[in-house]
């Protein structure tokens, strides 16, 4: 009879085991066992910061490199949406220099609908294996179509593949979709490794507040905060924050 069963209902074996890797006991017992900064960590004298934070951003970079941290060059990007819902995901840095910090994307992406909308964005660098992060906000400005394609121009064919493919950010069908576009696009970047990728635009976030955070096993961190002073681009206001 149909009131026989309850099939809304999951049965009782149905359930994941304590120790299945699916299972919420698991997950708890996961999280609370991970370590943090279980190893040396590098020492660092706000007193002996330089007066702009980009140098000690190189510094800083090239040591988590030196040190064995993975892609140091990965960064969180945060925009905010038309309504203005924060939206936030990896990508690499392109380069750090007096203008700012440089990424690239597609115009048409959802982060480049975001920056052109709403042009204030932040980073963020976090590098785990010497415990310090980066924590970067500012304005963005697109580079026009000339620096956008040289940015194309010395990376790697897959990364000229990957801009000819474009419709990032759209509405996928299925993954042979993908996988045809993607084999076209790799095989034209080959043929033509000077392909226009019209939407591919570099970006550049000029800083207003760059904040550096050094981690501290007992719970010491140091968080040194640049401040840009308004309309200058060299000046900077240097301050201690409490962890």
């Amino acid at each position: 009879m149909a009131g026989d069963s309850d099939t809304s209902s999951p049965s009782p074996d149905s359930s994941p085991s304590p120790d299945s890797p699916h299972s919420p006991d698991s997950f708890h017992a996961t999280l609370h066992s991970l370590k943090v900064w279980d190893t040396q960590l590098p020492a660092f004298d706000p007193d002996a910061a330089p007066s702009a934070p980009l140098p000690l951003f190189r510094e800083w970079f090239t040591h988590a490199a030196a040190a064995g941290q993975v892609e140091p060059h990965t960064m969180s990007l945060a925009t905010v949406d038309s309504d203005g819902r924060p939206d936030v995901r990896i990508l690499m840095l392109h380069d750090a220099d007096a203008r700012g910090w440089h990424f690239a994307s597609h115009a048409t992406s959802s982060k480049g609908r975001q920056l052109a909308a709403h042009p204030d964005a932040a980073l963020v660098f976090y590098w785990p294996a010497v415990a310090r992060q980066v924590r970067i906000r500012g304005r963005v400005t697109a580079c026009g179509p000339k620096e956008s394609r040289a940015d194309l121009a010395v990376r790697s064919r897959g990364a000229l593949a990957a801009a000819l493919t474009g419709r990032q950010s759209e509405v996928l069908n299925s993954p042979q979709e993908l996988a045809e576009a993607s084999a076209a696009a790799w095989e034209r970047a080959g043929a033509e490794p000077d392909a226009p990728a019209p939407t591919w635009t570099r970006y550049v976030l000029d800083p207003a507040e760059v904040e550096f955070f050094q981690g501290d096993a007992a719970r010491r961190h140091i968080r040194l905060r640049y401040t840009r002073t308004p309309n200058t681009t060299t000046t900077w206001t240097r301050e201690l924050l409490w962890p």
